[in-house]
């Protein structure tokens, strides 16, 4: 199921069905864990169902998506997913999760990066499109869209977690959004609906940090040696390169994260 098809089947359902099946998005993505499967075809049936005003089976059907993925963990495996990965060592880290995310442009390549302490980490290559800003607005949208990539990577986001980006221009836009106001734009940005009418990647955005009060986002410096800021900016710039150099990114940017977060953790520890 495409997110388009998703999004127009979740506006059929009554607000508490439609949150409990937001809740489960992440699901239906294909995944390869058979665990994951089996939550996101409950949730695909309980979408087909209220299309046709079964709203009695698409309740049972989420009933069943729930008790699969409770003890599963949400958003479990994002190794299997195209551009995320774990290092499995952190996942169950208990301590306030932190994440740090990064952008990076040269010429008509880019890429953005994350990773968390809970050892998620992502990487993602980016060409200019046509709907794309020039100059300044292009290198904050991506810095933007490195949160968005973060934030996606979780089915909803942990209570608390707090975002660290380097980019004073994105902190302000993110605040703003946090304060209610979601019509705020980096200039040039389009507005106009995307492929299958989605909206536009900062629209959303917005819209969820703006539901979101208990997340944090704060300021780090770049390059002063902060080992999570390091490491999303080191994924950004090897997305980056992977456009006009193809390699196998995974082994590279598992063994980076790995080496960055090891160094986060003794930290904390010491």
């Amino acid at each position: 199921m495409r997110s388009d098809e998703f999004l127009r089947a979740l506006d059929l359902l009554p607000a508490p069905l439609h949150d409990r099946a937001l809740a489960l998005r992440g699901y239906v993505r294909l995944r390869r864990c058979e665990t994951c499967q089996a939550v996101g075809d409950a949730v695909r049936l309980a979408l087909t169902a209220v299309h046709y005003d079964e709203l009695a089976s698409a309740t049972q059907l989420l009933d069943t998506a729930e008790q699969l993925a409770t003890p599963h963990n949400l958003a479990c495996r994002p190794e299997h997913q195209p551009g995320r990965g774990q290092v499995r060592r952190w996942a169950a880290t208990s301590a306030p999760l932190i994440a740090a995310t990064d952008a990076s442009w040269k010429g008509r390549a880019g890429g953005i990066g994350y990773v968390a302490s809970d050892g998620r980490y992502g990487l993602r290559s980016r060409r200019p499109g046509r709907v794309d800003p020039t100059g300044f607005s292009r290198v904050l949208v991506s810095e933007l869209r490195a949160v968005e990539f973060l934030l996606t990577a979780y089915d909803t986001p942990p209570v608390g977690m707090t975002v660290l980006v380097d980019s004073l221009p994105a902190l302000r836009y993110l605040h703003r959004w946090q304060g209610g106001e979601t019509g705020a734009m980096p200039a040039s940005y389009d507005l106009r609906p995307r492929r299958a009418g989605m909206k536009p990647t900062l629209v959303r955005l917005a819209e969820l940090v703006a539901r979101r009060p208990d997340l944090r986002f704060a300021h780090v410096k770049a390059h002063a040696h902060h080992a999570l800021n390091e490491a999303a900016d080191s994924l950004a710039h090897m997305a980056r390169r992977r456009v006009e150099e193809p390699f196998d990114v995974r082994p590279r940017a598992h063994d980076l994260a790995e080496a960055f977060l090891r160094d986060w953790h003794v930290a904390q520890a010491a």
